[in-house]
């Protein structure tokens, strides 16, 4: 060789180009295959910095559940875990209001609705909830006509000595409630004996009249307690025994009553037959047929 050090230089440089290529090569197979396998870091950023703001909803939750205070029929009320079944049943979801995940598919909510879609169940997504639930009752209170009623037998009433005017209901809601309680007793994960005081009438149609007797008779009802123009003159109101004391609206009592079997049912299913439920009072249930209908048109 006539310049053995320019060979030495001209194989060291090729080494190292090689070398380069290598790297380069493998370094381009390693991140195909993790792009196989891993989302983009970015993409793992915001999934944290999402699952994190949930998180932080669901721990805000677990207060507001307890504390919010907000105004209903004249009274100041705190928290809504009284509806917690209530809340499940229409945002679709079967997890625990506290969860993350409930966090995550209620921000999915209030984003559709205009709210400020944070997962936190707070006084503006409760009172929009609440105007939802208002919007599913009847329409209309106007005093069912004597032709519109039937005489219900005193067996399907929670007080069988029921006055003979108080066991009247209109016909079509007696109809499906008859077919409600029958699909009731024949669930067998409800499990109701023939005995049993559960899903029997607590009261039905109620003349403006008579409502007002009961207004006299408890002066710090409120209106959320007893209305003044009360759906019950229609007839298409019931309320239904689902435990504890039956029309009894201080919150311990309705803690009990929204957590018994038999309320649970009716959340789950009593809209198959045409009942809607008033929030606040977990025993009272309106009949509002589906729009169009033949019952509907009355």
């Amino acid at each position: 060789m006539k310049n053995p050090r320019l060979h030495i230089l001209l194989a060291i440089s090729l080494l190292v180009v090689i070398a380069t290529v290598a790297s380069v090569t493998g370094l381009t197979s390693s991140q195909s295959r993790r792009s196989k396998s891993e989302p983009p870091a970015r993409t793992v950023a915001l999934s944290t910095t999402s699952s994190s703001a949930f998180a932080a909803a669901a721990a805000q939750n677990a207060i507001l559940r307890n504390e919010v205070t907000w105004t209903f029929g004249g009274k100041q009320q705190r928290g809504w875990y009284l509806y917690d079944l209530l809340i499940g049943k229409t945002l679709d979801t079967p997890h625990d209001p506290i969860t993350s995940e409930f966090a995550t598919i209620l921000a999915k909510w209030q984003k559709k609705r205009g709210l400020r879609a944070d997962g936190q169940l707070d006084e503006a997504s409760l009172m929009k909830l609440v105007s939802h639930w208002q919007g599913d009752r009847l329409k209309t209170r106007t005093p069912a006509t004597p032709d519109q009623l039937i005489l219900a037998p005193a067996t399907d009433f929670y007080d069988p000595g029921r006055a003979t005017e108080l066991r009247q209901v209109e016909r079509n809601t007696y109809e499906a409630y008859k077919q409600m309680i029958a699909a009731a007793h024949a669930d067998p994960s409800l499990n109701l004996k023939s005995t049993d005081k559960y899903l029997k009438i607590v009261s039905a149609f109620r003349s403006p009249e008579y409502q007002e007797q009961l207004r006299r008779q408890s002066p710090n009802s409120g209106s959320a307690g007893l209305a003044v123009n009360s759906p019950h003159f229609t007839g298409r109101a019931l309320d239904i025994y689902v435990g504890g004391s039956p029309v009894d609206t201080k919150d311990a009592n309705r803690a009990i009553q929204v957590n018994t079997p038999a309320y649970r049912w009716l959340v789950h299913n009593a809209e198959r037959f045409g009942f809607r439920p008033y929030f606040y009072e977990p025993w009272h249930w309106e009949y509002v047929p589906q729009k169009g209908t033949k019952e509907d048109t009355k």
